[in-house]
């Protein structure tokens, strides 16, 4: 059996400050494995604490407005699709998105990835080995994929030779250490679209009976994959004539929201440069120019892949050092290294604990990634302070930059979670561009088609 192999980090890592020893599940080291449901089920019923009730009571407003009509397939090139996001990067580690699948649709909470294609359940066919999740286990139907269709190819490599001509076997990895294995299968997906009408195409996903999970892993119910091949999710309802085939997401610290298609953002207001044409994997905007405090560092040609299946971003290990340089010369004679502090392998600490990112944003620069493939306008993604810091139990600022190199990602910087708050990102596959723009995740979005 051929492996596919995904970049996505999914998992907060912790380490000792200073060291690259890994200490890879916050969630752990603060209460204990036995506790992740519980922590589950305070981010479905709070999300993020009293500050988010608005936020609740208007993602049930507008999910209200949807659904006014039930179809088991249909046309809608132009609706979108838009799912509320639920987590955030710290302290709880990752986002999920709540996906019904089967008739009657069954709710599972997935991990939002597009860092990967194949989108996956844990499944009762029966399970050999699975990791705790929210809701019970995925009983498939008896819908197998056969192994000479186009979606099972895609995912394995062109010498692959099927065991069973009459399904379609599948083994995806992580750089985390985790994996799946199963089987395809085809089952409803019922989704509101923003034309205002409820549809369940029949989609391909995986069935996972045997999971081995990363050095940490989240009590979701699997992946959501949503990248740039045959077998994602936006690619297989672009295909049936549903949604453009375009991805987008906007996080925050308190959940945010998910979208497949292109009416909910107006394309003049977003900056936009080319998908690189090396990376036909993952989406990458192409080799970028590393900016620090508003000047040129002189580092260029940096190889930039985002990836929302990972909490923090990382640099090569080139990049990350002249990085931490740089951070500490500004912060001399202003914070102390907490070295006492192993949230992350760097973190200061005031003389006071800090409340929140806005107390220590006036200590730190921020960055940018200038990408020349953009044309004459040189495009930037600026990542201000509160985009690559957290701050920790401790109430120290602590730097959510992490050294890629070290974990095997070689030359690749990739942009996380993190670094994507507060922004819309947008992955659009039909004019191959990469866009973002300044948001307020929290709200949820105006579509064009949707009167909310």
């Amino acid at each position: 059996m051929s492996t596919t192999w995904d970049l996505s980090i999914k998992t907060s890592l912790m380490f000792f400050a200073g060291t690259n020893n890994f200490l890879w599940s916050e969630r752990e080291k603060v209460m204990g494995k036995g506790m992740q449901i519980v922590i589950m089920i305070f981010i479905v019923l709070a999300v993020s604490g009293a500050n988010s009730i608005d936020q609740q009571q208007k993602w049930k407003k507008w999910m209200s407005k949807g659904a006014s009509s039930y179809s088991s397939g249909a046309s809608r090139i132009g609706a979108s699709v838009i799912f509320p996001l639920y987590g955030n990067v710290y302290p709880n580690g990752f986002y999920f998105v709540q996906v019904f699948v089967g008739f009657p649709p069954r709710p599972y909470f997935l991990d939002p990835d597009t860092g990967s294609d194949l989108t996956w359940l844990q499944c009762d066919a029966p399970c050999v080995r699975c990791t705790q999740g929210f809701h019970p286990l995925y009983r498939p139907t008896n819908d197998l994929v056969v192994c000479r269709d186009p979606l099972c190819a895609s995912l394995h490599s062109s010498d692959y030779r099927c065991d069973n001509p009459k399904q379609c076997d599948y083994e995806v990895e992580y750089a985390d250490g985790g994996s799946s294995l199963g089987v395809l299968v085809n089952d409803l997906f019922t989704v509101n679209l923003t034309s205002g009408v409820r549809i369940s195409p029949r989609l391909t996903l995986g069935c996972g009976y045997d999971q081995l999970p990363g050095i940490s892993d989240h009590p979701v119910d699997g992946v959501f994959g949503l990248g740039k091949g045959k077998s994602s999710i936006v690619s297989q309802l672009h295909d049936q004539g549903v949604v453009k085939n375009v991805v987008g997401h906007c996080l925050s610290g308190q959940g945010g929201y998910l979208f497949l298609g292109e009416d909910v953002y107006d394309s003049s207001s977003i900056t936009w440069t080319p998908m690189s044409r090396d990376y036909t994997k993952h989406y990458s905007a192409g080799n970028a120019e590393f900016v620090f405090g508003g000047k040129s560092t002189g580092l260029k040609n940096l190889n930039v892949i985002f990836d929302s299946g990972s909490s923090y971003t990382y640099f090569n290990s080139q990049v990350y050092h002249a990085l931490i340089s740089m951070i500490k010369k500004g912060l001399s004679g202003k914070l102390r290294e907490a070295t006492d502090d192993r949230t992350l392998p760097f973190c200061w600490k005031g003389k006071k604990p800090f409340k929140s990112k806005r107390d220590v944003k006036k200590y730190f620069k921020p960055l940018a990634l200038r990408f020349p493939n953009g044309g004459k306008s040189k495009p930037q993604l600026e990542i201000s302070p509160e985009a690559y810091l957290i701050i920790s139990s401790k109430g120290n600022a602590c730097l959510g930059i992490l050294n890629g190199t070290d974990i095997g990602l070689n030359d690749f910087n990739m942009i996380g979670d993190i670094s994507m708050q507060d922004k819309m990102l947008i992955y659009d596959n039909e004019k191959q561009a990469i866009g973002w723009t300044a948001a307020n995740c929290d709200q949820p979005p105006r579509s064009n088609r949707a009167i909310l």
